[in-house]
Formats: C-alpha cells, structure tokens, sequence
C-alpha cells in the first residue's frame, strides 16, 4: 500500500513529471481562475505487481484450418488437430481444452491411447509427441524427432505399447511408448514387396493390426500394393498388387475380409482367401454412359466398414462424386444395405470417423454416429435413425459463420440480462436435431465458485450481431441480431454496391452497448448507426432516419441558391458539417454537375414492419453523399441512456444527436470545437486546392494492408496519385471494392479476413506524430510545377477504415530530406484528410514502398513524437468520445453533463451539455451545447478516458434503469424514467472536492484534477511501440489502467499514480486481427480473435490463474475398460490364438536390439509432476493398472485380517460367556431351572 500525496497550489498550467519537448498539460480553454484552496489529495492505492499474472485462459471456436481427428471410444473425448500446430480436445459441455506444439508445424495424425489418459501426435516436422492429458492442463512427455525419413502414417493397437509408425519411404519402424524410443525391429518396404517388383511400392498410406490375429499387420502403399505381413515369422503372408491407388483400408471385424478406396472413386472388398482378384469392385457414384463407360469420378479418400448386430453393415465415405457433375457440393455417402444416402456439406471434407460402441476391433462394432470434420464447421450424423439426423452442436463452432469484424467484451453484468437474452434467442432456434444426448460426453466440468455473468458481443460482415454468453470459461450464443433487416436490399446495378463495389455494405465496425439500460447501438462500414432498444413485446414500428451531412469543407464557397436549399447552414462562411433531418433522396438524386449529392449509402425501410421480441430498431443514422464525395467511415462513438445523447464523430469532425427528440444537436467540424482555443496554428488554405484533393487522398485506406497470392495489392500508391479526370478511367475503378481482394477460389474481406503475418504489407503502421526511418525514390518526375493533384471523379472509392484511427495507418518510407510532406503523407494514409502547406508545390506525392523494410518495421513507430512541430496544418479524426459528470470550466463548483472528445492529434476536449431535467420537459426543450472548456494535449492519438473520484474509486456514467417501451400501459404505474447518477462527489463529504480524469493516448497517459485541470501525474507508456487498446479496469476493488501495445507487450499502471505493475511480451509475432479485436474488461480478464474461426480469452489476474486449475474441466476421468466378449471355444479354436502374441518378446531390445541411433532423436518434455508420474508408471498403464490391482489386492487382504480379527474377538468373547454359564449351571439339578 502506497499513498500518494500531491498539493495543488495553483499548478494548472505546467506538467510535474513530464518529460523535456512534451506539451503543457494545462488548460488552453477560458480565462485563468483563482486557485482553489490547497488541499491534499490522499489516495491508497491497493494494487501491487503481485497482483497480476498474464496466461490464456480457455479458446473458443472451431479450430482454425483443420488437418485430422481422434475420438477416445472409452473416454468419449475428441481431438482436433490444426495445421498451425494446435490440437482441441472437446468432451461434455464445459470441457474444453487447447494444445500447442512449439513448432507450430501441422499435426497430421492423432493416436488416443484409449482409456489410457495419453495422446499421440504426429506432426508435419517429423516428430511424434506424447501428450498427458491426466492433468488439466495437457504437456508433452515425450517427443521423437526422425531424422531421415518424413512419417506418413501412424497405428496404435488397443492396448498396447507399441506404436507402429510408417513413412514416405515405405518403411514401418515400432516405437515403445512407454520410453518412446524406436525398436530395432523394423520392415523394410524391400522386405515387404516381392523382389521380383520392379517400383517401389510408395508411402505408407494404411497400418492395421489383423482383428483375427494381432501378430498380423497389414500394411497399404499409396500406389496399390497391400501386403499382410507376419510378424512373428518376419515374413509376407501375401501381397495383393492393384492398378489404382489407395487411399484406406478398413477391416470387417472378424478378420476375413476388408475394404480399400481407390483414386478412380472405387471400393474393392478383398477375402483373405483369395487375394488375386478383388471378391467386389463397386463405384458407387459412376453410372455407364451412352457409348457404355462408366463415369470418371473423384477419388474415395477414406472408407470405413462397420458391421452391427441388428442391420446390414454400415459403408461410409467421403468423395467418390462424378467430375461431370460441376457445383457439386461435397458429401459423405452411408451405403446401408441397399440404401445408399448422400449427405451434401457445406464445406470439404477434412476427415470423418464412425464412434462404435466397443473398443475391440475384433467385435461387432454396433456403430451409432460418424463425427465429420469439414474445414470450417463440426457434425455429428446419427446413425441409429433412418433418416440420419445431425446432433445439435452444444459448441460454439459457429462464430465464423460470417467473418467477425469487432468484438466487445463485458464482465461482471447484470444477472438478469443473461436469461432475457437467452430466453429470445431460444424462439429462433433451429429444429429437426436429433433428439439423442450428444455423444462426445467424456471429461468432468464442475461450476466454479469465482464466476459472474459474463458476455462477448462479435460483429460480423453480413451485418448480424451475437450476443454469447461467457459465463465460467464457457461459450453459448444467446441471441442473434440480423442489423440489414433495418435496409432495403440493394438492387444490383444501384446504389452502394455499384457505386464503391462493396461486397459486405452492412458490416459492423463498432458496437456500443449499455446493459443497465439494454441500448444497443451499431456502427456499419458504409457510415450508419442504427440504435435498437429491448422489448420482451413484439410490435408494428416505423424506422425513424436521421441524416447528417458530415462533410467538412470550410473553405468551399456556398451560393445563395446552396443556402436556400440547406437551411442547416447557419452563414454562408460556417465551418461545421451540416445535418439533415428529412429522408432520404432517391438514389438517382445528383447535382446539377451530375455527382450524387445529399443521400445516404443505403435506403431504410419507409413503410411500417412488424419487429419480434428482443432488440428493436428505434433510429437509424447515416452520414450523406456530398458533391459526390461518399461519406467518411465513423471512428469513434458513445451513448449515454441517462442524457438520451449519441455522439460519433469521423476524419471530417463530430455529431451529437438527441435520440429521445430524434435530432441533431451538434454537427461540427473538430477545428471549430477548439474556437479561438486551438492549440495548433493552422496555415490558411486554397479553396480550389481542397476541393481537388481531398476525395484523392482519402481512398488511401486499410485496403492496402491486405494481400492475395496472385496480386499483393490492388491499388498502389502511384495509381491513387496518377488520377485523371477521364471518366472512362472512373468508370473501370468503380468495380473495384476498397475493401476486398479477390483471388483464386478465394474472397477476402478488408475488415474480416486479415492475414496474420505482414509479409506482403507495402507499408507500415505509424503514429501521425512519428516520422519516417527508411529511404524512398520518388515515382513520378516533376514539371517545373510540381506534381499535378486531380480531383476523384464521384465513382472511386473513398478511404475505407476498419477501426479507430489510433490504430490503423500505414506510413510511406521517405528520405528524410522531404521532411514535412512525408510525415503529412503518414496522417494521409491514416484519417483520409489532406494537409496543405505552402511547400506543396516544390515536394513529391509519390514514393516507393519496400516490401522487405515494410516486414521488418511492422507496427513500428520511430521515437519521434513532436505533434505541434509536424500537424499544425491537418484536419483531425475523432479517436474517442465518452460522456459523464465532469467540470466544464475551472470555476464550475458542481459536475454537470459532459462530453469528452479525443483527437488524433493528441488533444482532448472538453464540451458541457445543459439537459432538461423534468422528463416532460426533456421531451420537449432542447439540449444545449456550450462553449469548449478543457483542452488536454498528450502525445499521440487519443484512445481512452476514464474518471475517479478523490479517493482513488472509479466513477460509472449515468444510465437509465431500463424500461419496456411496448409493455401494456399500467395506469397506476405510469412509465417513467429512472436515472442512476454516479457524481463525482457521492461518496465524498462535501460538495466542489472534483474527481481525477484519465486520459490515455497512443505514447502517453495523465491524470488530470478537475475543475483545476491541474496535472498530476504521466507517463510515458512506450517509445519504440504505440498502444493499440487501452482500458480503464476494475481488478481487485481497485481500479487500473490496462494497455495492449502493437509490440505484443501486455501493460497494466496504477491509478492515479500510473506506476507501471505488469508488462509482459505476451504477442511479440502480432498481427492486424489482433489489433482489431483486442479488447480488455473487468476482473482481469480480456480476449482477441486468435484466428479467423477462434476467440483467444487471457486473464492478467493473478488471483484468476491460481483458481485456473479449478475453473477448468477435467479431461480425464477413470473409467473401467470394458471387458472383451467371451469368444466361445469354437470361434477361439478356429479363429486362430491371437491373444497369445506377446509383443515385447518381439519388439524390445532383448529380441529385436536397438534402432539407429541416427534415425531418429528422443526429446523429453516438460510434462510437469503429474505428467512424470505418469511416465513413471508407464503411459499405457499396464504398471499402474498392476500398481492399482496391487493396491487393491493388499486393501481386501487388509479387509479380510479385520474381519478374521472380528470373527477371532467375537468366538472368544462367545466362548468366555458359555464358559461361564456352565459353570453357573453346573451343580443344579434338572427340577432347578
């Protein structure tokens, strides 16, 4: 505990702590006041550094880029391995778990060890791993590198120790799992093959013991070859050569026959009989043609052969379709006897595998499902119903269905939200399921006792918004919002489609929710807000649109005809964007010059539509066209449900809109939010200049982040600068999306579908107060008038953002001899604004970009952070807004309604609002806007504020209790609103003490003391990074500031002290998704989208990671194996003696000797002390299996001792009371007794 003690004596204007060239901290705003009175400020602050501890907590999702299955049929648990190296382990809701192999090469094959707590895996760098899964966190035990030869298939009989692994060479080597060192015992594919053979048979493809006798091993090459060898004997039994090749085998369960699938989309069924000639040959996809030949077809990649005791044997595989057949889906075919289903998939096939109801491979096999893993989704068919149902996925397999755009996470809600949410979502949910208990049940989970309501909100780029619930390391969705239900659909040919060549127009951006309150408000690409309100009541409504002309221009001249036709402007020379209330021109709505003017991107819904219960939209924003200039994407935005108040703002400036009065109460551009407060001294410029340039730099954008693997960029920088007036150049451009790359059989979606490594990135993130570090040439050469800016024609498309402008831009590698222009090109690319100077006619607009120098300084920034010295003459985007109780000037004595406002150059805004109180009068009187109070200026854009009381304590916004607007009116109830305030001064003794804000920026956080603005305390946060995510959190009862840096660092700072607690390198390899989807919350807890299909949740708590292990699920839990059937003495007799095959006798050292020592390496792991125990007792568990019947033989020896002791006690305790009765009754006579 440290208290930290500060006096104010006036300080208002200088910045203790600061750092030299950082500027002033004070206010620029209003005349100097008084002093206030000297006073102490004594917070105590709790958290300490032995408060935080950074790990990963659970993932949620389908596994990205899926490449092969296992499914334990004792544990009933399945694993999923993932080409980047990870492996998922699924079990009962609840239990699931995520595995890395360090390599991080792809996991080609996976072994359970059944019943038996172990995995194996095999990976694409030629190493076996041995996985634990005894503990709740699974390590690897042991690892085996080969050396020489690349592993294509892997087999591990049930039971047994020994794994047979085969490779590309067509040899099959043995390793011991319990040690996992190879066995000397090997086949060589030369041995395996007749010598009269004149190829080589290829890779091993199939490895399977013989279910009739286990000292049989049948061995498939890839180009046709099977042979069955002897392993005793060391010998082939026999060798079956066919014309095509293979790609499966499986056996029928008595050992007499099997079946392959072939390339040509065949199945041959082979009898041990006679192995000359296939006994059947079928093509269950190929019909004869007209001239008699059979149809070409796919290849069969797997086939498996089930038999059950009451039907025919069950064929199921995966391919085999005809070629002539184009758009065909893929599909998994059940042959049933003579019923032949086909289940079309929406994606490929990866893999398939039947769950049987025994583990032995010599029983009836009894199959009741088939697991399908496509590659982006997960079903389970029930086989037991004739018209093969799917089993509803209690996963949440589905957060991809449309690629996420943002995500929002909120911990600790309110608990009745969770069940109102689910209770809607479960009206829409799909039915014809089956009606069976999901089959993968294995593993225990228990409810742990630190658990709160908790919810993830993901954005998608259909437009749709899910709600999940995360409760206790879980995933559920609990409702789904489809936000295009709001819009007409677009015509092709028409509007915003044809106009930018947007293929996802209602993609969400920002998502901004108050769950007190249930407002929901939405944030979409082509410049929309929609606002939804929660009714539990369905209702007929009308969508209200509002539009705002947010286009500023402040030196374009406006004729009186203009003003006559926009009575929003109030004087011809104002400089604020203009709103418009009316609706919506007709698409076809142009100037007199012909360019789209005063519409929006999209058309709402005009006439009257009947909304379900849940989320209902009440107002729909949109910013409009102007002079044929598209409108700007929104960067920032913020409700409040107790002030009714909407606040947005973009690169051209900001909003506020009144949505209880459906009306714009400010529409301003940011440089006259400063008025004669600006703390930058803009240089005047050109009219005509501006009107030429501004659309051209705007199209500068994201996109160029984005890259395919036919066409690394669509649009280069010299293209945007090369632009001419001919249309017929515009009219080719207005095909093309900004945000989407097509490649082939491949569509990328700007804001959805990032890459995660920056290799083809022309450009690199920087901060608009960095300058350039690397050289460039120049690629247009120079007139004696400079470089001539053209002015886009009203079809290119403009700049296009996916997230706040603190977080995305790309800088141009230039000499440092250009100086000002190129650090003006940097915030170009960044806000889609233009910065003029008077040096612009004698600098270059053009520069070349080097790809290897743009890898290299991926999110790298230089040191420099001089902002007055480099942005005096930019426009600025709005980074950030919050609303709350503050002090608008520094001689107001009680906190009124304010809004903050952050720019991207450093600065933050104060603006008071004056609200109606009385809710009639609310309803009615306006909402006034005074005069900028505050200026606060940081280095770097501004990301995050936050607010405290004196005490250290962290003060909420306002809200509104929530209401159901379409209730049934109650007449002795009538419905009014119920505000929560949270002033400055509740918890404090007197009124006028103030409260401490926080601002955070990109390099640098302060805390400032309101009303004196005086600051207290800063921090430079990072120099060679800059902070991508910043976040005021609760943790511990205390509060902090938490910060994710482009550099991968983790940091967290006290509050108000801002002493760093935590910074741990937690991403050094980031990449563009996590920058996007980063976000932190309460409790410690935060998450990001680690790929595509998969939401990575972290937790900074230490007290979170020591109850990890608790909140986890157990993925293994003891279980009896079943016994083997009793055969009967005539199936054992005939049916040869396959349970006296003794492997050890074969494979271990004595018999079989050691194994190259070249070719292959044993790597021991870190499995942790569970994991050595494990080892110690040997992986497949026959020594603890002896160690527990040891155990438990000593236990009933034990139990029986005391019972003989019992017995012993009891006879002479029997003995001694007959004893004496005898002697009682010795001496009388019969008549006695």
């Amino acid at each position: 505990m440290k208290k930290f003690r500060k006096v104010l004596d006036g300080l208002t204007t200088s910045s203790p702590g600061g750092t030299m060239g950082s500027p002033s901290c004070g206010s620029a705003a209003g005349t100097p006041t008084a002093a206030p009175t000297p006073k102490e400020i004594d917070v105590q602050e709790t958290l300490v550094s032995e408060n935080f501890q950074l790990c990963k907590t659970v993932r949620h999702g389908f596994p990205y880029q899926p490449t092969s299955l296992a499914f334990d049929p004792v544990q009933k648990i399945l694993a999923i391995g993932s080409r980047s190296g990870g492996v998922r382990i699924l079990g009962r809701p609840g239990v699931d778990c995520y595995c890395q192999h360090e390599s991080g090469a792809a996991v080609l094959q996976l072994q359970f060890l059944i019943n038996e707590g172990a995995l194996v895996t095999a990976c694409a760098d030629d190493t076996l791993h041995l996985w634990n899964l005894r503990q709740r966190r699974p390590a690897v035990l042991h690892s085996l590198k080969f050396n020489r030869e690349r592993i294509t298939f892997c087999h591990l009989p049930f039971q047994s120790k020994w794994l047979y692994v085969g490779t590309e060479r067509g040899n099959t080597h043995i390793v011991n799992i319990e040690s996992f060192i190879l066995s000397g015992y090997v086949i060589m594919w030369n041995k395996a093959i007749e010598l009269s053979t004149k190829t080589h048979p290829g890779p091993v493809v199939h490895l399977s013991d013989s279910p009739k006798d286990e000292g049989k091993l049948l061995i498939g090459f890839e180009g046709g070859t099977i042979v069955q060898w002897d392993l005793r004997a060391k010998k082939a039994d026999f060798r079956i050569y066919y014309d095509e090749a293979i790609h499966s085998v499986s056996w029928h369960h008595e050992g007499k026959q099997f079946m392959c699938s072939h390339s040509d989309g065949s199945l041959t069924l082979w009898t041990l009989r006679n192995t000359t000639k296939p006994f059947q040959v079928t093509f269950p996809h190929g019909k004869i043609q007209k001239d008699g030949r059979k149809e070409s077809c796919k290849p069969i990649l797997k086939v498996e052969y089930k038999t059950s005791r009451s039907s025919e044997p069950f064929v199921i595989f995966s391919g085999g379709l005809s070629y002539d057949k184009a758009g065909r889906r893929p599909a998994l075919t059940i042959m049933h006897g003579k019923a032949i289903t086909v289940l079309e998939m929406d994606y490929p096939i990866v893999e398939f595998m039947v769950l049987c109801e025994t583990p032995y491979n010599n029983e009836v096999q009894d199959p009741y499902a088939v697991v399908v893993l496509l590659e982006k989704d997960l079903i389970v068919v029930d086989l037991t119903q004739s018209n093969f149902p799917v089993f509803e996925n209690p996963y949440p397999m589905d957060i991809h269905e449309s690629p996420v755009t943002c995500t929002a996470y909120f911990a600790d809600c309110p608990p009745d939200i969770i069940p109102i949410l689910y209770s809607i979502g479960a009206k829409n949910k799909k039915t014809g399921y089956s009606h069976k208990e999901w089959p993968i049940g294995g593993g225990t989970w228990t409810l742990g006792s630190h658990t709160y309501p908790e919810i993830i909100i993901t954005g998608h780029a259909d437009g749709s918004i899910k709600f999940w619930d995360a409760s206790a390391f879980t995933l559920q969705m609990l409702y789904k919002l489809k936000t295009s239900k709001v819009f007409e659909k677009p015509k092709p040919g028409e509007g915003r489609a044809a106009e930018l060549g947007e293929e996802d127009p209602f993609a969400v951006q920002m998502v901004s929710w108050c769950p007190h309150s249930r407002i929901f408000c939405v944030v979409g690409i082509s410049a929309h807000i929609i606002l939804y309100r929660f009714s539990k009541y369905d209702a007929n409504t009308q969508i209200v649109s509002l539009e705002v002309r947010l286009q500023c221009e402040p030196e374009d001249i406006i004729t009186p005809s203009e003003n006559e036709n926009n009575p929003c402007f109030s004087e011809p020379g104002s400089h604020s964007p203009q709103p418009h209330h009316q609706h919506p021109l007709s698409p076809g709505s142009r100037t007199p010059d012909g360019a789209k003017d005063s519409i929006p991107c999209l058309k709402v819904k005009d006439k009257m539509v009947r909304v379900p219960p849940g989320y209902q939209s009440d107002l729909v924003i949109q910013l409009l066209w102007v002079d044929g200039e598209p409108p700007q994407q929104i960067t920032s935005l913020d409700l409040n449900s107790a002030y009714g108040l909407l606040a947005f703002g973009n690169c051209n400036g900001l909003a506020v809109v009144d949505y209880l009065q459906k009306t714009v109460i400010l529409c301003i551009s940011t440089l006259d939010l400063y008025g004669a407060t600006d703390p930058y001294q803009r240089l005047t410029r050109s009219p005509r200049r501006n009107r030429q340039s501004t659309s051209e730099h705007c199209m500068r954008g994201l996109s160029n982040f984005y890259s395919d693997s036919k066409k690394r960029i669509r649009t280069s920088y010299q293209s945007l600068t090369e632009l001419t007036d001919n249309q017929q150049s515009i009219d080719m451009e207005r095909s093309k999306s900004p945000t989407s790359v097509k490649g082939p059989g491949r569509k990328l979606s700007l804001p959805t579908d990032l890459k995660t490594d920056l290799d083809h990135v022309n450009g690199h993130c920087t901060s608009p107060t960095s300058q350039p570090c690397s050289a460039g040439k120049p690629r247009i050469p120079m007139g004696p008038e400079g470089p001539r800016l053209t002015r886009r024609g009203p079809g290119r498309p403009p700049f296009r953002k996916a997230q706040s402008a603190a977080c995305m831009e790309i800088s141009l590698p230039v000499s440092h001899t250009e100086g000002h222009a190129s650090r003006r090109a940097m915030l170009q690319q960044l806000h889609g604004v233009t910065m003029y100077s008077h040096d612009e006619h004698h600098t270059t607009a053009a520069y070349c970009w080097n790809e290897r120098e743009s890898r290299e300084n991926s999110f790298s920034r230089s040191r420099s952070s001089s902002v007055s010295s480099i942005d005096r003459d930019t426009k600025e985007a709005i980074t950030t807004l919050q609303f709350g109780e503050s002090y608008g000037r520094k001689s107001d004595a009680l906190p009124t309604p304010c809004l903050w406002v952050g720019t991207s150059l450093g600065v933050g805004i104060l603006i008071p609002l004056s609200i109606p109180t009385d809710q009639e009068e609310r309803m009615e009187d306006p909402v006034t806007v005074g005069p900028s109070g505050a200026v606060q200026m940081l280095k770097g854009s501004v990301l995050r504020f936050g607010f405290l009381d004196c005490n250290g304590a962290l003060i909420q916004s306002p809200y509104e209790v929530w209401r159901d607007l379409n209730a049934p009116e109650d007449p002795d109830r009538p419905r009014r609103r119920k505000l929560v305030h949270f002033s400055p001064s509740s918890s404090q003794d007197a009124f006028g003490e103030g409260h401490l804000a926080i601002v955070c920026s990109e390099r640098q956080a302060k805390v400032f003391l309101m009303p004196s603005q005086s600051c207290l305390f800063v921090h430079n946060i990072t120099e060679s990074s800059f902070v991508l995510r910043a976040d005021v959190v609760s943790l511990c009862n205390s509060v902090c500031l938490a910060c994710f840096c482009a550099n991968g660092h983790v940091m967290t700072l006290s509050l108000p002290s801002l002493r760093p607690l935590m910074d741990v390198n937690y991403l050094p390899l980031t990449d563009m998704r996590i920058a996007r989807t980063f976000c932190f919350t309460n409790e410690g807890q935060a998450l990001y989208l680690s790929s595509p299909t998969e939401i990575q949740r972290i937790t900074y708590s230490q007290e979170m990671c020591d109850n990890l292990q608790e909140m986890l699920g157990e993925l293994f839990t003891p279980i009896e194996t079943p016994e083997a059937q009793n055969r009967g003495f005539l199936k054992g007799f005939f049916g040869g003696n396959a349970h006296t095959f003794d492997r050890e006798e074969l494979f271990g050292e004595a018999a079989a000797g050691k194994a190259s020592r070249s070719l292959a390496q044993h790597i021991p792991g870190q499995g942790g002390v569970e994991g050595m125990k494990v080892a110690a007792s040997g992986a497949v568990g026959e020594l603890a299996r002896a160690r527990i019947a040891l155990d438990e033989r000593g236990q009933r020896l034990g139990e029986l001792e005391e019972r003989t002791a019992l017995m012993m006690t009891s006879a002479e305790t029997f003995s001694k009371h007959a004893h004496e009765l005898m002697l009682k009754c010795k001496d009388k006579k019969w008549y006695q007794f």
